[in-house]
């Protein structure tokens, strides 16, 4: 295991040492996050991510890795004073995937900067990324899976508290980041009802170096996602989520309306088996999760309109600033 000592500044390996627009990393969201966005995010100034899955079939995910690379490459040389945020891919490691080597060894082929791991660790994935130079990030909802992970060589972690869209833990982002900072001090993301500058200065406050935020970008113009599911979030808040492990075995945060439309009852929902995972089933629900029953996470009720990934961006960065300059940080 690497022995983390605690620096008086922290120095951030890799693509996470880029200088950024706002601390923050753009959450890979399942089968909503695409070229478009990745590329749109890493333009304004934020990491972006996907699912490796979202490409279908497996050479859609070259096509796309090859289009964003050369893109912000492109991006780069016209705007040497404003390089874009390098980009990240996320591998689901749980045995369910039987494409994580073809999609590896992808990842490999175009050198991605930061590759981010759920549902699992593997030491073998851990080294073939740091052989080319990236880094690697494993989200995690407790401190034994954040233990696990760093001992199997990952080099950072995101903590996925309680308030997070899709897979969500349950505790608060205060006693999870402090748990976790307690003995290692390598990169840290917090995930968890973040959808304003306000709140991505909080998550540094407490010790993450990075916010992690998901469910506000849904609800941009470049996002793939139905355009109801995009007017839902902007039209609900935090009292519109329901936290379940019904749709795929996991818990998760999903929308309530959606679960309505579904026609079921938000309030009265079975217990799923946690042994049968189907991450894009459903598992004998006629329903798909994600696709007809909509995950999102509770700080939805900062977002009002659907509008460009770069102007939410925008917004989070002046309050950002603002909130820095209101505490002197």
């Amino acid at each position: 295991m690497t022995v983390h000592t605690k620096p008086d500044i922290r120095v951030l390996p890799g693509a996470l040492a880029k200088p950024l627009s706002i601390p923050a990393i753009a959450s890979p969201l399942f089968i909503i996050s695409n070229p478009d966005l990745v590329i749109a995010q890493c333009k304004a100034g934020v990491i972006g991510s996907f699912p490796s899955l979202n490409a279908r079939p497996l050479s859609m995910l070259d096509e796309w890795l090859a289009r964003i690379t050369e893109e912000l490459a492109a991006h780069d040389r016209a705007n040497p004073d404003r390089p874009a945020a390098p980009f990240a891919v996320n591998q689901i490691v749980h045995k369910s995937n039987d494409r994580l080597e073809q999609d590896l060894a992808l990842c490999v082929k175009y050198e991605v900067p930061v590759v981010i791991t759920s549902l699992g660790a593997r030491p073998e994935l851990n080294e073939a990324v740091h052989a080319y130079g990236g880094v690697t990030l494993h989200d995690v909802i407790n401190v034994s899976f954040a233990r696990k992970a760093i001992e199997k060589g990952a080099d950072g972690l995101i903590a996925v508290a309680a308030g997070a869209g899709g897979h969500a833990g349950t505790l608060s982002p205060f006693a999870l980041v402090e748990e976790i900072r307690e003995w290692f001090h390598g990169p840290l993301a917090l995930s968890g009802a973040l959808a304003s500058g306000r709140g991505v200065l909080a998550a540094r406050a407490i010790g993450a170096d990075f916010a992690y935020i998901g469910s506000a970008f849904i609800a941009t113009t470049e996002a793939n996602a139905a355009e109801g599911y995009k007017q839902m979030i902007a039209s609900s808040g935090a009292g519109d989520i329901v936290y379940t492990n019904l749709f795929t075995g996991v818990h998760g945060n999903y929308l309530r309306p959606s679960i309505v439309a579904a026609g079921l009852d938000p309030d009265d929902l079975p217990q799923s088996d946690p042994s049968r995972m189907n991450f894009g089933s459903g598992g004998n629900m006629k329903q798909k999760a994600w696709k007809d029953i909509w995950g999102c996470g509770q700080g939805i009720g900062l977002v009002k309109d659907v509008v460009p990934a770069a102007d939410l961006i925008a917004r989070l960065a002046r309050e950002y600033e603002t909130a820095r300059r209101a505490i002197c940080i």
